[in-house]
């Protein structure tokens, strides 16, 4: 065991100065003893939004934390301190978030893969699941379900790593409820920046708990984290209506929110034209006989959908039958356009797997995913929807536009996620997400995709200077952009970086804080 870890820190020594050389030394698989690096691939060199390509030095896939902590304490310790890592979990950051030019991609998904159950003794009734950082969201869902169990929050698309979706907030209809999966979490297994593996919770080494919830992989990398669980229902009641009117549509969505004991989840999209009405259908198995008139290019008319859902017990003494009765007469869509199914409640939570099957099916899942997603204050919400109309074309836009409301007081403030500040006390905020497609054999090709890129930069920084609003999955093509994002919160996103990352090497893709490699802080000497 002894003659193995010298060796191994002899061959990180060497990857180190190969990795600073001018020459790149790694050109075929190289064996680090348990480190198993290896050289760069495209899967590490490319994401989900295939917008940007960004081709790593070497590849490690630990087979524990103790491999990604060995290698970070070489980074942070030596005199060179130029290599930057970044963890990659299923590859669905849109603008390289999880790439590291230059640097070392950590293969997430190659740690153990064991998902444990406990429940809490002498707190009451409370279950919760220890899991990998590596391991995806689906796969907890189908191991818990087996116990009657799930977790509480959830984001819309199953296949993504735990610790993806932590490092962001993680958000879905459920959010209104149970708050972001970031509001869901018990413990975190962390390796910093410093290569320390550090147990924490809300109660022990609390700042680095609360840095990593939200902090974009910049603090260190998620290894293992305690996700809080509930009773599962058996079924879910799937609820669809139709609005042709933007304000009556937020007003339902609020009365909606406004009701937790009754309802359980609750979405929204804009509904642009007959190819958005046909894709956001595919996994509502239900006949949906709504034949709007869009009207023309010049004159669009434009309609929305609110989909809301209840959960079914069976056990419990509950006719959903009747609640959803209740609370549809208190809607106010149009006439005759209300929709209702009953699914099992996986099949409801992995709805999106179905619309992904049908997009790769026909050419349609890998191509550039120029997303755009918002938080936006209640008071501006009808201002954006101007701003974002003014910038796509209705008759063919490709893609899904979702818009629901979250409540403010489900976010816990300690976190590094940034919501857009509140100027009274007003607890509404909306969740607006531009899932647009950008297919490059329909013509989209490089000046396209940089025209829509910049179509959504404008529209993101016209939403931010005049209404409010902030980024979520947030992208800045510069430090400047970046603090103007954190606002308040720079200052303490900053002191946290230089706690836990003080020579910054994790988290390079997303472009916060980039080296000045003539300081032994980093980035600290300039931006902070």
């Amino acid at each position: 065991m002894e003659v193995a870890m010298v060796c191994t820190r002899v061959n990180l020594l060497i990857l180190i100065l190969s990795l600073c050389s001018p020459y790149k030394f790694i050109q075929s698989p190289m064996d680090f003893g348990p480190l198993n690096l290896l050289p760069t691939t495209t899967t590490a060199s490319s994401d989900f939004g295939r917008i940007l390509f960004h081709s790593p030095s070497a590849v490690l896939k630990p087979q524990a934390p103790r491999d990604i902590s060995l290698l970070l304490s070489f980074l942070s310790a030596s005199p060179l301190g130029k290599v930057t890592v970044a963890a990659r979990g299923a590859g669905h950051s849109i603008h390289g978030q999880a790439q590291a030019l230059d640097g070392i991609v950590v293969e997430m998904s190659s740690l153990p893969s064991e998902i444990e159950f406990y429940r809490r003794e002498g707190e009451g009734d409370v279950s919760y699941a220890d899991v990998g950082g590596g391991i995806m969201w689906i796969e907890l869902l189908e191991q818990s379900l087996k116990l009657g169990l799930a977790p509480r929050s959830w984001t819309d698309y199953l296949y993504l790593t735990i610790g993806g979706t932590l490092s962001n907030a993680g958000i879905s209809g459920q959010t209104f409820k149970h708050g972001p999966q970031i509001s869901n979490v018990l413990q975190l297994e962390v390796v910093t920046g410093r290569g320390e593996i550090v147990t924490c919770s809300p109660t022990k080494d609390a700042e680095l708990f609360n840095a990593v919830l939200g902090g974009l992989g910049q603090f260190g990398i998620i290894t293992r984290a305690r996700i809080l669980l509930q009773e599962a229902p058996q079924k879910v009641k799937w609820v669809r209506a139709f609005y042709d009117d933007f304000a009556t549509f937020t007003k339902d969505q609020e009365l909606l929110v406004s009701m937790p004991v009754l309802v359980d989840y609750v979405e929204g999209f804009i509904v642009l034209n007959e190819q958005s009405l046909h894709s956001s259908s595919i996994a509502f198995p239900t006949n949906v006989d709504f034949n709007p008139d869009f009207g023309t290019k010049n004159n669009p008319k434009i309609y929305y959908c609110i989909e809301f859902a209840v959960h079914d017990y069976q056990n419990k003494n509950i006719n959903v039958e009747q609640v959803v009765e209740v609370i549809s007469r208190q809607m106010s869509h149009i006439a005759s356009h209300l929709y209702s199914v009953e699914v099992s409640y996986f099949d409801f939570l992995n709805r999106v797997r179905m619309e992904e099957m049908s997009l790769r099916n026909s050419g349609l899942w890998e191509v550039h995913h120029p997303w755009l997603n918002m938080f936006v204050p209640r008071a501006g919400i009808s201002d954006f929807r101007d701003l974002l109309m003014d910038s796509i074309s209705p008759d063919n836009f490709e893609g899904l536009i979702l818009i629901y409301p979250l409540l403010r007081h489900k976010w816990d403030t300690n976190t590094s996620v940034v919501l857009p500040d509140s100027g009274s006390t007003d607890q509404v905020m909306y969740a607006v997400g531009i899932l647009r497609s950008a297919n490059p054999d329909d013509g989209c090709s490089h000046h396209c995709l940089q025209e829509l890129l910049l179509r959504h930069r404008r529209l993101a920084g016209a939403a931010a200077s005049g209404l409010g609003a902030k980024q979520y999955l947030a992208h800045h093509p510069t430090p400047a952009g970046w603090r103007r994002h954190f606002g308040r919160r720079w200052e303490r996103f900053a002191d946290r970086k230089a706690r836990f990352d003080p020579r910054c090497i994790l988290g390079p893709g997303q472009g916060i804080f980039p080296r000045d490699s003539s300081s032994s802080n980093g980035a600290f000497a300039s931006y902070s």
